[in-house]
C-alpha cells in the first residue's frame, strides 16, 4: 500500500524522525569529539598566554601566527615557570591554572564566593612577565584577553579575542596593529591602577605618546573598546594586591 505523502500526519511524523535521526547523530559527534575540543581549547591557551608574552611566530608588521599546536605545550612548559591561584589571601601554585574558567569565577563572586584568580609567571630572556587574564563584554557577547606586565607594571604585549564582535569594526580587537599599540603603556597613573584607556579623543595614532595610559580607538567600534577599557581596569584592580608586592620588590 503506497503512502499518501500528501498528508499533514506524514509531514510531521517525518520531521520528528529526522529531528531525531540528526540530534543523535550530532549527540555522537560531540560525544566523540569532546577529547579533541578540549585539547584544543588547552592548547588555545597556551597560544594565547605565550603571545601575550611575546613568544609567537609573526614574520611581518600584520601577521598574528601563534606557536604551532605541535610545538605550543613544550613551549608553554619552556616559557612559563609557574603558574598561581590567588583566592582572597591564599596564594597557591597549580600547574593547570591556566584551565580556570574566568566566566565560571566571575558567577562565582556574584553569588557571594570568593572568586579564583589565575595569573603565569613567565621568562624569557632573563626578564620576568606576569601574564593577567582578562575577561569582560563587548557590544554583542564576551571578550577576553591576557595581559603581560614587567617588573614595573609596563605592559609587554597583550592578546584579545572575542565572542561575535561585527567584523571590520569591533571584530578588529584582535588585529596585531590594535594589539602592538598596548606595548610600552604603563597600568599606573601615578599610584593609582588606572588600567589603558582605548581612547576616541587619543589623538596618538601612531601611539607614540606612552604615559598617558590610552591608545587610539578603533573607528567605529566605540562600544567595544569601551568594553576593553573596562575589562583592562576591573582585572588589573582584581590583581592590585598581588601586583603591589611585585611593587614592593622594585
Amino acid at each position: 500500500m503506497a503512502i499518501n505523502t500528501d498528508k499533514n500526519v506524514y509531514t510531521v511524523v517525518f520531521a520528528a524522525v529526522m529531528v531525531i535521526v540528526v540530534g543523535a547523530v550530532l549527540a555522537f559527534l560531540a560525544s566523540s569529539l569532546s577529547g579533541k575540543i578540549s585539547q584544543n581549547e588547552k592548547l588555545e591557551k597556551q597560544q594565547n598566554i605565550l603571545y601575550a608574552m611575546g613568544i609567537n611566530e609573526n614574520e611581518d608588521e600584520g601577521s598574528v601566527n601563534f606557536v604551532p599546536t605541535d610545538r605550543v605545550a613544550d613551549a608553554f612548559n619552556k616559557y612559563i615557570k609557574e603558574q598561581i591561584v590567588i583566592e582572597g589571601d591564599k596564594i597557591t601554585e597549580n600547574d593547570e591554572a591556566y584551565l580556570i574558567n574566568l566566566k565560571q569565577q566571575e558567577t562565582a563572586a556574584k553569588s557571594g564566593k570568593t572568586r579564583k584568580l589565575p595569573l603565569f609567571i613567565g621568562e624569557k630572556d632573563g626578564k620576568k612577565f606576569y601574564i593577567i587574564p582578562m575577561y569582560g563584554k563587548g557590544l554583542w557577547d564576551a571578550i577576553w584577553g591576557f595581559v603581560s606586565l614587567d617588573e614595573n607594571l609596563v605592559v609587554q604585549g597583550v592578546y584579545f579575542d572575542h565572542k561575535a564582535e561585527t567584523p571590520g569594526l569591533g571584530a578588529n580587537i584582535k588585529q596585531r596593529y590594535f594589539m602592538d599599540d598596548f606595548e610600552g603603556e604603563s597600568i599606573l597613573d601615578g599610584t593609582e591602577y588606572a588600567g589603558i584607556a582605548v581612547a576616541k579623543g587619543n589623538n596618538d595614532p601612531l601611539n607614540n605618546t606612552k604615559d598617558d595610559n590610552e591608545v587610539d580607538a578603533l573607528a567605529g567600534a566605540t562600544i567595544t573598546g569601551n568594553g576593553v577599557s573596562a575589562m583592562i581596569k576591573e582585572s588589573v584592580n582584581l590583581y592590585k594586591s598581588y601586583l603591589e608586592t611585585i611593587r614592593a620588590k622594585n
